[in-house]
């Protein structure tokens, strides 16, 4: 068989392993809309009319992405018509989802045959990233993330090319990448690092071009940014309000009750820990990491410009994304190709320089290890999802009309069928004072269950108990007696029920227990749920200490 032809089938097995992972299980939530972001996003998307109702009045997220699905909703309609309504445009949205991370699988490979100048290296990256958990498990999302690392990768890339040689559909692909990403979240502003350090790069060589190319760049992101997010221009007080809030919302944990798991968020480490233990997992990551400082060496050493344009968006990013007070795993997606790249070069460089006799044996053995962490994570799309599996374990075994205490800020089990109860809201995000407590215990004086969705609200609560460092109305000791209370029993509520979903390894069948991971990790498609049941040893919660 020739190399050429080697190659191809090899890609093509690549590509299909990525679709299988990112494909499967597409609807795990079975039509429950159980992630708030990509809720949110179908809703603003469903009120969009053309041509008199265009501006979606939400601009966390660039507008792009609801255009696209807005757009992909409609022609799905003439397939099935519940594809462009909210019951089904989700599914269209998580098929785009894994299709734009599939072209940042291709690009990965793309970039590495035009830098490092070797197939087989592109093929290793590609083979790690199509197995990354995060990217699999965002690609189960429509929640932009993968877009947006698609538009970065592809800005990237244009860039290397345009370092090799300076056309003019280049410069025009930098501008149109550029606006796209930025017209997707506007955290992709920090793109200016690489293509203003290239510019600089390449000044002295190609002044003469540059007075036309630098214009050209700005008119064509300019003009991209405005054909895809009109109404940040037409709409701008709105547009800019909502990008402040978001603004404040990263440099203070306490401003929303979902960001309290963050309070006390150690910079770049919370970051580290996270991709490490589950985004790359172990293998992956230890071989990233150190790939990124070789990378970085070697660019300064050599001077190394296609090395530079990656890192330098990569160490700009990482450490402004990386200081904010709040940490969401997705929020770091646009680095995981630039780690992946990396890792394939640092472990091309090592078996090469160490001369190994088999290394086709140490490549078979670390990729094996690599695809057995994303097939654990895998397990989880392969069995309903948790909430599913409560609400029909509340429907045989709770009566209609029972009394249910719910915790709020969460999803509201049982799923669908919350009406046929009596449904009271837990207010324990509130201020810990004695009006809280007494509206909870005349709450729980009359419920007979307590179910909580998630850890959403435990974890962080159960932390913050210092009073002396916490702002005034964000200390929760007395939440956190109540849960500890709550679990051990003594609260006089007995633990009927729970229902996880861990990430399992394959055929040896053990579980991996991420509990420990960001909460956004595991709050939306394999959540812990717990049911409590009252008992004749309930009694109040002390209304003093």
């Amino acid at each position: 068989m020739k190399k050429r032809t080697r190659y191809i089938l090899c890609g093509v097995v690549v590509i299909g392993i990525a679709l299988y992972s990112r494909l499967t299980g597409l609807n795990w939530d079975q039509g429950s809309h159980l992630h708030p972001d990509e809720r949110f996003i179908v809703m603003t998307v469903e009120n969009l009319h053309w041509p008199d109702k265009l501006n979606p009045n939400f601009f966390a997220y660039g507008s792009l992405p609801l255009y696209l699905l807005k757009f992909v909703g409609f022609l799905g309609s003439f397939i099935n018509p519940e594809f462009a309504t909210f019951d089904k445009i989700n599914l269209l949205g998580r098929v785009l989802s894994s299709i734009f991370d599939i072209g940042t699988l291709i690009l990965i490979a793309l970039i590495i045959k035009t830098i490092a100048k070797d197939v087989k290296i592109a093929i290793l990256a590609a083979i790690w990233y199509a197995c990354s958990v995060l990217p699999i498990q965002l690609s189960h999302f429509y929640a932009v993330d993968t877009l947006l690392t698609f538009f970065i990768t592809a800005t990237l890339y244009v860039l290397i090319l345009y370092a090799a040689q300076s056309t003019r559909l280049r410069t025009l692909g930098i501008g149109v990448c550029f606006g796209l990403a930025i017209a997707t979240k506007i955290s992709a502003v920090l793109l200016l690092v690489p293509i203003g350090m290239t510019m600089l790069f390449l000044f002295r060589s190609r002044r003469k071009h540059f007075l036309i190319q630098i214009p050209l760049i700005g008119i064509s992101a300019l003009i991209t940014f405005f054909m895809c997010q009109p109404f940040a221009f037409l709409d701008f007080a709105t547009f800019s309000r909502q990008i402040m809030e978001q603004q404040a919302m990263t440099k203070n944990a306490f401003v929303f009750p979902y960001t309290l798991q963050y309070v006390g968020k150690i910079p770049y480490w919370y970051e580290i820990k996270n991709i490490f233990l589950w985004g790359q997992g172990p293998i992956l990551a230890s071989i990233s990491f150190l790939g990124i400082v070789y990378g970085t060496h070697e660019a300064i050493r050599k001077k190394c410009l296609s090395f530079g344009i990656i890192l330098s968006f990569f160490w700009i990013y990482f450490f402004t994304v990386g200081k904010f007070a709040i940490g969401f795993m997705r929020y770091m997606l646009p680095v995981y190709p630039i780690l992946t790249i990396f890792a394939a070069i640092l472990f091309n460089k090592i078996t090469h320089v160490s001369k190994l006799r088999h290394n086709s044996v140490l490549y078979i053995i670390v990729t094996i290890g690599i695809v057995i962490w994303a097939l654990s994570f895998q397990t989880i799309y392969q069995t309903p999802n948790t909430r599913s599996l409560a609400t029909d374990w509340m429907l045989t075994y709770i009566p209609r009309g029972s009394s249910l205490a719910l915790e709020h800020w969460d999803d509201r089990l049982p799923l669908r069928y919350a009406s046929q109860y009596a449904i009271h809201e837990l207010p324990l995000y509130d201020p810990d004072t004695r009006q809280k407590w007494m509206n909870i215990n005349m709450i729980l004086d009359k419920t007979e269950y307590i179910v909580i969705a998630s850890n959403r609200l435990y974890v962080p609560l159960m932390k913050m108990t210092n009073c002396d460092r916490l702002p005034d109305g964000r200390c929760y000791r007395k939440t956190a007696t109540y849960y500890k209370q709550l679990f051990d029993g003594s609260l006089g509520f007995k633990k009927i029920a729970e229902f996880s979903s861990y990430p399992t390894i394959p055929l040896l069948n053990i579980p991996i227990d991420d509990s420990s991971a960001d909460e956004s990790f595991t709050v939306y498609d394999h959540p812990k749920i717990l049911i409590f049941q009252k008992t004749e040893a309930y009694r109040p919660m002390p209304l003093e200490e």
